[in-house]
């Protein structure tokens, strides 16, 4: 019998290949990678501010959805089109984490999917 379990909301953008938004495995989960669409019109945030809001919004609700939030993540992985953004992540991500802050890989990329200029992902541990 597995241990691992599917998590699904209609609050974050439906998954558009074979994954799912995230995957729990006792009290781990695994938040598959979100880029900036709007889950209501599945169309990209305009901005490199608007996009990374809205990837910090699509993890989120995954998050919950999962039982946890933004305050379980012990790690985040961002991947930038333009790494001279990253200064703009670290100016958003205040005001979605506080300390003690989750471990976290920032890489340089050269495309994502639907040409998204940010894209994130997350392992979040559930306290249960």
């Amino acid at each position: 019998m597995s241990n691992r379990s599917v998590i699904s909301t209609s609050n974050a953008p439906a998954a558009i290949g074979t994954y799912s938004q995230a995957v729990k495995a006792g009290n781990t989960v695994y938040l598959s990678g979100q880029i900036p669409l709007d889950p209501s019109t599945m169309t990209l945030a305009v901005g490199i501010e608007n996009q990374i809001e809205q990837v910090f919004k699509n993890l989120s609700a995954v998050a919950e959805a999962s039982g946890g939030g933004l305050k379980d993540i012990v790690k985040l992985n961002i991947f930038l089109t333009d790494l001279t953004h990253f200064a703009l992540v670290n100016e958003t991500m205040a005001k979605y984490f506080s300390q003690p802050y989750p471990a976290r890989a920032a890489i340089g990329i050269n495309s994502l999917p639907k040409d998204s200029l940010v894209e994130m992902d997350a392992i979040l541990v559930l306290n249960e």
